[in-house]
């Protein structure tokens, strides 16, 4: 076999074979087949497509190319959760305690946030000493133990996949629907959970900017689940406007907090149930979804899920006094809000520029390994169709360079959009994909 047959026959829209992608990926894992040859070939894939065999194979020969991590020595069905990323997606933060108060184990690998969009270690790194970085031993130990763990991708799990990525991302060839799928499934699929729930963002403020679009990539990561064994389901969620209401990494730990204290943002509250509830199906802990929500409701008004939260935290070295005290946070020197001069309803929240402006302020990074400031970003007064009260908080900003808070009211007056009159509020779940 030769790379430059194989670059040949899906430029003019052929079918690999499953041996002849698993010689693609061993190749270019190993150093054999050279960046500039599996460039052509993400472009001819993004040109050409994948069928579904020929997706599901690139996805197991990229699981193939690291170790998988086996947690069949946990008792239970352990469920992982994945989100294609969004503005103000504090999801994880609230779900995994959330789920594992229920009795559901939950192992969670989690990456660091890209551009606009908000990455969950980042996040648990603004807990005063908790460790993201555990070796494969500590992750699984705590998992068994306390039912929960959140760690950051470890180096041994799929490495095709961290080669390739960082390949098309550079090559303008991130956005073909079965270089993604395989991507994200490889992950779930290593990192070894029984069954996966996943949460598609669809909307200006998401990778994929349109229903069809996240609905086919949902289609396929579903399919790939069960194909190789694994129960997974999918939610098409919107990502028009911001989640949450915080927007920022210790701003986002502290409304995670709330949430768990059944305060916080409603939509982030009611996607976490929905979410919740399916893992629990699948977990084996409810019979239905409608159960499902009755439990986690109860975990939010018992304090459970918070109790899980601080037993997480503990575990893994961080200060548990938070959940009491979100001044222990990293805090913002500077802090404005723009006020309603009268009763108005907001009509437009951005979610890409919102998550832009924070980015600005230092909340996220414009390449990999950029250092960001955990204590900055946003907290908005609504969500789209609420109603904010004369001298009331449209948005407040928290900096900690008084000219970037200026720049930043600047840019937020620029791009939220008001109205006089109400306005009915956006969906939050569009579709389930199972």
């Amino acid at each position: 076999m030769r790379m430059y047959d194989l670059i040949k026959k899906k430029r003019d829209g052929g079918v690999f074979s499953r041996q002849e992608i698993e010689f693609i990926v061993k190749g270019f894992t190993s150093g054999e087949i050279p960046d500039y040859q599996m460039a052509a070939l993400a472009m001819a894939i993004y040109f050409q497509g994948m069928n579904i065999e020929e997706t599901v194979n690139l996805t197991l020969a990229m699981v193939d190319s690291g170790v998988r991590l086996d947690l069949s020595s946990i008792p239970g069905i352990k469920v992982d959760k994945h989100s294609t990323g969004g503005v103000a997606d504090t999801t994880t933060l609230v779900l995994a305690p959330l789920v594992a108060s229920c009795g559901v184990p939950v192992a969670k690998l989690s990456g660091r946030g890209l551009g606009h969009t908000g990455g969950t270690i980042d996040k648990l790194e603004s807990i005063p000493g908790l460790k993201v970085e555990l070796s494969l031993e500590e992750f699984k130990e705590n998992v068994k133990r306390y039912g929960i763990a959140i760690a950051s991708q470890t180096e041994e799990l799929t490495p095709a996949d961290k080669k390739l990525y960082a390949l098309r991302d550079v090559t303008a060839t991130v956005d073909s629907i079965p270089l993604i799928a395989s991507s994200i499934m490889s992950k779930k699929i290593a990192a070894g959970a029984d069954a996966i729930v996943l949460d598609v963002k669809v909307g200006q403020g998401a990778f994929m900017k349109d229903l069809p679009s996240a609905r086919k990539l949902a289609q396929v990561m579903v399919e790939i689940g069960r194909s190789v064994g694994r129960r997974t389901i999918a939610y098409i969620t919107n990502m028009d406007q911001p989640l949450g209401l915080a927007i920022g990494n210790s701003l986002e730990v502290a409304e995670a907090i709330q949430v768990l204290r059944g305060e916080g943002s409603q939509d982030l509250i009611n996607l976490c149930l929905e979410l919740g509830s399916a893992m629990l199906v699948l977990g084996g802990k409810a019979k239905d979804k409608e159960e499902g929500k009755k439990k986690l409701k109860e975990a939010l008004v018992s304090r459970k899920a918070l109790e899980k939260f601080r037993e997480f935290i503990l575990a893994q070295g961080g200060e548990g006094r938070v959940v009491e005290d979100l001044n222990l946070l990293p805090q913002a020197r500077f802090k404005e809000s723009w006020l309603a001069k009268e009763e108005v309803y907001l009509a437009e929240l951005p979610a890409e520029r919102l998550g832009q402006v924070a980015m600005k302020l230092g909340a996220g990074r414009e390449k990999k390994g950029e250092k960001i400031d955990l204590a900055v970003g946003l907290v908005l007064g609504g969500k789209v169709g609420d109603r904010i009260d004369k001298g009331k908080p449209i948005v407040t900003v928290y900096a900690n360079d008084e000219n970037r808070l200026k720049v930043a009211l600047e840019e937020l007056k620029a791009c939220i959009k008001l109205s006089s009159t109400p306005l009915p509020p956006l969906p939050l779940i569009l579709e389930e994909v199972s």
